[in-house]
């Protein structure tokens, strides 16, 4: 019987390592990503720090970590009134920095 437990408990976290935790807000929906030269012309509204699970029991996944950074950036950048995000820098152990415009 506990091995039936502990191997759904495992198998439940081993599920859990792959989702997505993170949703799209609405005024996340309305930034986008763009590179550096995209936002020459645009208004730096403020730097956004995102940080999200990197490891649940296991490593979840470089692609979905970068996903969840992604879509946390474009909620607070929403939030600030952004309609633009660049990556300041690479992840790293599951935090990153977006710098945030008004185009």
């Amino acid at each position: 019987m506990q091995s039936i437990i502990r191997t759904s408990a495992a198998t439940i976290c081993l599920a859990v390592a792959g989702c997505t935790f993170v949703s799209l807000s609405e005024k996340g929906a309305d930034v986008v990503q763009m590179q550096p030269a995209d936002v020459l012309n645009c208004t730096t509204v403020g730097v956004v720090s995102t940080s999200t699970q990197d490891k649940v029991v296991i490593s979840r996944g470089d692609a979905k970590v970068r996903e969840e950074l992604l879509v946390l950036a474009r909620n607070q950048a929403g939030e600030l009134g952004a309609n633009a995000i660049v990556p300041i820098d690479q992840p790293i152990e599951g935090k990153q920095n977006f710098r945030a415009y008004q185009c």
